[in-house]
Order: C-alpha cells, then sequence, then structure tokens
C-alpha cells in the first residue's frame, strides 16, 4: 500500500487586530495622546513605537513616561545607552530604542524578556527584533502631518490591546484647547 503524500501545513493564521488613525494637530495632541497610553498601561505591555529618525517616537514615550509618573522627569532618548528603565508610579516602563541593535539575539543582553516580565515596554525602532517580537502588543506608527509639529498616528492592536484601543482614540486626542493642554 502506498503512503499518501502529507498535505502541506496550512500558512500560519494572522492574528486579529483592530486599527486606528490619529491626527495629531500639534505636540499637545501628542502629550494628550501619550497620558492616553500612560493610563492604560499593565506589565507585560509592550508598544513598538515606529516612524523615521525625527517623527516623534522618543517625545512619545517621554509623554508616556511622565503621564504615568505624574510628573516632569528627564527622558533622554535610549540612542546609546540602548535601555532605560523609569518607575512610573505603580509600573516600571523601559524604554528601548534598537536602532544600533545589530542582531535580534543581543537584545538578551539588555534584559528585554525580564523586563517584558516585569514592567511595560516602549519600544523604537522594534523591525529589529526580528521574530523575537511579541504577536500581543500595540504598534503606533508616526508620519509627519500637514504642520510642522502634526504626526498621523496610526495604531494597531493586537491581543489584549484591541479591547483598549478606543480608550486611545477618544475625541480629546486630537482637539487643540481641550483638556491636558497644559
Amino acid at each position: 500500500m502506498l503512503a499518501s503524500p502529507t498535505p502541506p501545513s496550512p500558512p500560519p493564521a494572522t492574528p486579529p487586530s483592530a486599527r486606528a488613525e490619529i491626527a495629531l494637530g500639534d505636540r499637545a495632541a501628542t502629550r494628550r495622546l501619550g497620558a492616553r497610553l500612560a493610563g492604560v498601561l499593565r506589565p507585560g505591555d509592550l508598544v513598538a513605537l515606529r516612524g523615521a529618525l525625527g517623527a516623534g517616537k522618543t517625545a512619545l514615550a517621554r509623554d508616556v513616561i511622565e503621564a504615568r509618573a505624574h510628573a516632569a522627569c528627564e527622558v533622554p532618548s535610549p540612542t546609546f545607552t540602548l535601555v532605560q528603565c523609569y518607575e512610573a508610579g505603580d509600573l516600571a516602563i523601559w524604554h528601548f530604542d534598537l536602532y544600533r541593535l545589530e542582531r535580534p539575539e543581543d537584545i538578551e543582553e539588555l534584559g528585554f524578556d525580564e523586563a517584558l516580565d516585569d514592567g511595560a515596554l516602549l519600544v523604537e525602532w522594534p523591525e529589529r527584533l526580528g521574530d523575537r517580537l511579541p504577536a500581543g502588543r500595540l504598534d503606533i506608527a508616526l508620519d509627519p502631518g500637514p504642520g510642522a509639529e502634526a504626526r498621523i498616528a496610526r495604531l494597531t492592536a493586537t491581543g489584549d490591546w484591541i479591547a483598549r484601543l478606543d480608550a486611545l482614540t477618544g475625541s480629546a486626542a486630537d482637539t487643540p484647547g481641550a483638556p491636558g493642554d497644559g
């Protein structure tokens, strides 16, 4: 009896996702998005910050950290240190800038897995992680908007971020003069 050939495996399923786009007309609108994001961060979260050099990834990370810490704090870009950790109220927030990461395996030396277990991660240049990038995450791609400080934030939520996406896309996110404009 001849064995029948094994059928090919189906391609891996694409995880469900939800998408939103937010027009950020100025820095104040970006700060409001950062504050909203800070309010829904939990241990084990990963937020992948995408965009070209100068797109505002570090500014948004700073806004998240300051909002969660309820204070202005020194939040330098971790371009050269690759990672900084901030105790922000009840949550450790790890800010990774992987622009200079040479190989995805090098992330182990930075304590990535331990940070993901214990805190929330804001990761600039997440594509440098390759297949180590967790499937359940929030991606925020920042693109230039119509004005000098304007940005378009394109959010893609997977995993348990899908249920939290509405909290990030409220009407005050892009309304000048809304509460939080300081």
